[in-house]
């Protein structure tokens, strides 16, 4: 029997991940990258937004865990923090102050550019991947019915390669050019929607007071979407290094500049100042770094009635999201989950076309949670919300109020944000009777830090 071969386009999280997904099902693997990949805990050159602020929720890691085990001890041991939710938490809802409650999920806080490097890491410990550097994809080879691999060029000496593959497994992320290449080869265009609410960001590292470089809560400022002005938000996040990344953003008419010197003042102009009274004394440790590359955008592959074999989409390359809800790894990881146990079943002719319906699955959540949210704000742009969207949208308001008082919905809630738990949970009896009676006690007024967290950051317990 022919060795099988499997190639994956875009070597990030996506790619490695899925990668290290085939070695368990194929006998090589060939991982396609257009950048020079970094030596180190880098961003890389074609990631721009990998500055600013990355979440990966619990749901995320434990899928990372599964794909590849180890990884999140060896994210620890390279400084990542592991944040425990809601009691290290200080988070300001669009409803109230999310309670400190015992944990009840967690979430992964670290550059992108150390959670890149680490699952890289790790997934190329296995010999049977190989990387392609400074390499990028051209068009695909087979015809409407079956994809046999992938041309590719060398960025440098535009020599061109045919990769034969069992598999190609397209993690280019959000200039994904697989949509092209499915009419090139006579398929129908492939249905997208986007829901774009102007959103702009704007981040900084600063070194964080000796005092508070390890054991600090995420603290995050979230927007109302039902507010009639833009919405804005603040968050700053512990990573590696006892440093504070700090990103800031605003929807349309809303922007944060990237000028330094209002840089702590759009931290204090948001819904409340804590953000920017916690870094005012803080060194900077960067310039303000700016993107505008937050839109919600999805292509439904799953709804093409044939669907080639040997081709599928993963990651970006699917739905992004508004960064400001931290899904897109968690998704990805997701996926890859997805595509392992589709694999198990062997390869097969219909294989990819299963996995394709199976990662919509996991997407649905996370898009109809970000986009449901980003249509409110003034001058979004995108297909209004249908009146079931409407009310459903009023009763996950009434939730989120709800949870600022009472620990099961807070736990719903949490379980559904991290992608932990099945969205369904929203809706159980039990969540819905909680809801509709409401919160039992009055949210805090204040932020939720503790007078010794001010203390350490500060140097006194008012803020």
């Amino acid at each position: 029997m022919a060795p099988t071969h499997a190639v994956v386009l875009g070597g990030g999280l996506s790619g490695m991940l899925a990668a290290s997904v085939l070695v368990r099902h194929v006998d090589e693997v060939t991982v396609v990258e257009r950048d020079k990949l970094p030596d180190g805990p880098s961003p890389r050159s074609g990631v721009p937004q990998a500055k600013h602020a990355h979440l990966l929720m619990s749901g995320g890691a434990r899928a990372i865990e599964t794909v590849l085990p180890g990884t999140m001890d060896a994210l620890v041991a390279a400084g990542a923090h592991r944040i425990g939710v809601p009691n290290d938490l200080v988070s300001l809802s669009a409803q109230g102050w999310v309670p400190r409650f015992p944990e009840m999920q967690f979430i992964v806080s670290c550059s992108r550019g150390l959670l890149d490097w680490v699952v890289r890491s790790q997934a190329l410990r296995d010999n049977k991947i190989s990387v392609l550097t400074g390499t990028e994809p051209v068009s695909l080879l087979g015809d409407r019915h079956a994809v046999t691999g992938v041309l590719v060029e060398d960025r440098v000496s535009r020599e061109q390669i045919s990769l034969e593959a069992d598999l190609v497994i397209d993690a280019t992320g959000r200039n994904s050019r697989l949509p092209a290449w499915l009419t090139d080869l006579g398929l129908p265009e492939v249905h997208s929607e986007s829901v774009d609410s102007g959103l702009a960001y704007a981040t900084r590292i600063f070194r964080a007071p000796s005092s508070a470089s390890s054991g600090f809560p995420i603290v995050n400022v979230q927007a109302n979407p039902r507010d009639p002005h833009p919405g804005c938000t603040a968050t700053l996040l512990p990573i590696e290094d006892g440093r504070w990344l700090v990103t800031l953003s605003g929807t349309r008419g809303g922007e944060p500049t990237t000028d330094e010197s209002e840089f702590v003042a759009f931290a204090r102009s948001v819904r409340n100042p804590v953000v920017g009274e916690l870094i005012s004394q803080a060194e900077p440790l960067s310039p303000v770094y700016g993107s505008h590359s937050t839109a919600n955008r999805r292509m439904f592959f799953e709804r093409l009635k044939s669907w080639p074999s040997g081709i599928l989409a993963l990651g970006d390359s699917v739905a992004t999201y508004n960064p400001v809800y931290g899904h897109g790894m968690s998704i990805a990881a997701q996926s890859a989950l997805v595509l392992d146990a589709e694999l198990r079943s062997g390869l097969v002719a219909e294989t990819a076309q299963r996995v394709q319906r199976g990662i919509a699955k996991v997407v649905d959540g996370a898009w109809a949670m970000a986009t449901n949210q980003d249509i409110l704000y003034p001058g979004a742009v995108g297909k209004p919300l249908p009146l079931t969207g409407r009310v459903l949208q009023r009763y996950v308001d009434r939730l989120v109020r709800t949870a600022t008082t009472e620990a099961p919905v807070t736990r719903a809630f949490l379980d559904a944000f991290t992608l932990s738990g099945p969205m369904a949970r929203l809706v159980s009896p039990a969540v819905m009777w909680a809801t509709m009676r409401g919160p039992r006690r009055s949210v805090s007024p204040e932020p939720t830090l503790t007078a010794a967290e001010r203390e350490r950051v500060t140097g006194s317990t008012s803020a």
